[in-house]
């Protein structure tokens, strides 16, 4: 199981309210901007500690140097980090929606631990860009939503992976 201070579902929906309106307030000022947000897609009651807080880093670095590449331009970089998890809010011009949300993607498809992020890409109109293909789930490889929503696997099962992908990544004890 991953170690760290547990939060209850009340915690989490609050801070998800707060990151929508995190992303309005970018938006108002930013009204042209497309909008990346990002966090940790990680199960069960423990949202950080100091492994996942270096992935979280690792992640957001990654993040810029891809919009880098792609010659967007970051007019705003926002991060918090609560219990409820780290999580990073771009602000970025000078790149199509779509483009970004496809590079986006593809780190989430190509990094080690890209299955644990969880990169949102909103355009310049609010509307959240869908991935083109579903996310596998970590342990079977079928379509994660439908393992979440039947319960297939217990979130033991899958924090317990999750921790084993991050002590072998990081050759961490």
């Amino acid at each position: 199981m991953l170690k760290g201070i547990s939060v209850e579902l009340p915690a989490m929906l609050d801070a998800r309210e707060a990151r929508a309106r995190r992303q309005a307030a970018l938006h108002a000022s930013h009204p042209d901007a497309v909008l990346v947000s990002f966090c940790l897609n990680i199960p069960g009651p423990v949202k950080t500690n100091d492994l996942l807080r270096r992935l979280f880093d690792e992640g957001i670095a990654e993040i810029v140097k891809q919009l880098t590449i792609s010659g967007a331009d970051c007019l705003s970089h926002e991060e918090v980090h609560a219990p409820t998890g780290d999580e990073a809010l771009l602000a970025v011009t000078g790149a199509k929606a779509a483009a970004i949300k496809d590079e986006m993607t593809s780190l989430e498809e190509s990094h080690p631990l890209g299955r644990l992020f969880d990169i949102d890409v909103l355009a310049p109109d609010g509307t959240k860009l869908s991935r083109p293909t579903p996310r596998r789930c970590l342990l079977c490889g079928r379509q994660a939503q439908d393992c979440a929503r039947s319960r297939r696997h217990s979130v033991k099962e899958l924090t317990e992976h999750i921790q084993t992908m991050l002590l072998e990544y990081y050759h961490a004890e």
